[in-house]
C-alpha cells in the first residue's frame, strides 16, 4: 500500500496519528510513503502511483474518499495571496489557485508552510478561507482523504483519526520546528484553526465550491 505523504504542518496530527496505526511489523511493511507537495501527489494518485493521499478538492470531485478532509473552518493563515504586480500561482498548489480566481484576488498566491512563515511576520495579504467563510457562511474544503482500493482500511482511519484529539510528542514538534522555522507555539496555534471531519457544513462547503468552478 502506497500512500502519498504530504509533510505541510496542518497533516501533523494526522501523520502522528497514522504512526501510531501502523504499529505493528506487518501494518509497517505493507504502507509505504511517496512523499511530495500536493500538486504532485494529485498526479501521483490520479496516475495510480499512489493507493491513497489526502487531495486538492479540485482533484477530489470523481474519487472515492472518506470523511476526512483538511478544513479551514474561518481563517487558515496557510493560503494566502500577497502583494505583487502580476498575478502569480502556487505551483505546489491545485485548489488554492482556482479559489484566488473564483474570488477575484489578484497578486501572488502562497500556500503551505511558506504561506504560515510569511502570515506570522505580514499582515499585507488576504486569507482566502478567510474571505470564503466572509462570503458564503460556510468552511473551505482544500482537500480530501481519497482512495483507489481498500475502503474498510480508510474508514477505519477516519474512525480511528476522528476518535479523539492527537497529541503530538513534544520531540516531534520540536522537529516540525526546526524544519519549518515555525516556533512550537505557533505550530499549536495553526493547528487550531484546522479542521479533519468532513462534517455537514464541510461538505455544504466543497459543494458550494464545485458548483462555483462550474461557473468559471
Amino acid at each position: 500500500m502506497i500512500f502519498g505523504k504530504i509533510e505541510y504542518l496542518n497533516l501533523l496530527p494526522f501523520h502522528v496519528f497514522m504512526k501510531r496505526f501502523t504499529k505493528s511489523n506487518q501494518q509497517k511493511l505493507s504502507m509505504q510513503y511517496k512523499k511530495n507537495v500536493p500538486a504532485k501527489i494529485n498526479n501521483a494518485f490520479l496516475n495510480r502511483r499512489v493507493d491513497a493521499a489526502f487531495i486538492s478538492s479540485i482533484m477530489a470531485k470523481n474519487t472515492q474518499h472518506v470523511n476526512l478532509g483538511i478544513i479551514a473552518k474561518k481563517e487558515v493563515k496557510s493560503v494566502l495571496v500577497i502583494p505583487s504586480k502580476k498575478h502569480k500561482t502556487d505551483a505546489e498548489s491545485a485548489s488554492s489557485n482556482l479559489l484566488a480566481k473564483l474570488l477575484h484576488v489578484k497578486g501572488e498566491v502562497l500556500i503551505g508552510d511558506k504561506a504560515l512563515r510569511y502570515a506570522l511576520v505580514h499582515d499585507d495579504y488576504t486569507d482566502l478561507a478567510k474571505l470564503w467563510n466572509e462570503k458564503y457562511n460556510l468552511p473551505f474544503v482544500f482537500a480530501l482523504l481519497c482512495y483507489h482500493k481498500e475502503k474498510k482500511l480508510y474508514k477505519k482511519i477516519e474512525k480511528e483519526f476522528l476518535k479523539k484529539e492527537v497529541k503530538i510528542p513534544q520531540y516531534l514538534l520540536q522537529k516540525a520546528s526546526q524544519q519549518t522555522g515555525i516556533a512550537p507555539n505557533n505550530i499549536l496555534e495553526y493547528l487550531t484553526l484546522i479542521s479533519y471531519k468532513l462534517d455537514y457544513k464541510a461538505k455544504k462547503g466543497i459543494k458550494k465550491f464545485y458548483a462555483q468552478e462550474k461557473k468559471f
